[in-house]
């Protein structure tokens, strides 16, 4: 959340086991509870949600990872664009336990655990 579910749908069509926390009745979680559910099930939080970073950095873990868009409104294709072309340049080592940031103009990788 607050990504469209289409996402998860296009994740999975193009082979990634893919998700939206709405499928999983998890759509009134907190950002805690889903953070223990993507770690018991080994997946990557993909969001836009600005807390993920400081509630890992707090809790000094290695996972689950994080794929974070920034700079404001994102349209749906826009957002599946944009992860389109980060997946086909990240391995999949280059996003574990990692925080994937991604703007408009250009993308970080953070390593975790983060420093509070």
């Amino acid at each position: 959340m607050p990504l469209s579910p289409a996402l998860a749908v296009w994740l999975r069509d193009q082979g990634h086991d893919s998700v939206h926390v709405m499928e999983l009745g998890l759509h009134r979680a907190s950002d805690d509870e889903l953070i223990v559910h993507a770690k018991q099930e080994a997946r990557t939080i993909v969001t836009a949600d600005l807390d993920y970073p400081r509630l890992l950095a707090m809790a000094r873990t290695t996972e689950p990872s994080v794929i974070l868009f920034r700079d404001g409104e994102w349209s749906e294709a826009e957002v599946i664009e944009r992860i389109a072309e980060v997946l086909a340049a990240l391995s999949e080592s280059d996003i574990e336990q990692s925080i994937i940031v991604i703007e408009r103009d250009r993308v970080r990788r953070r390593r975790l655990p983060l420093q509070s």
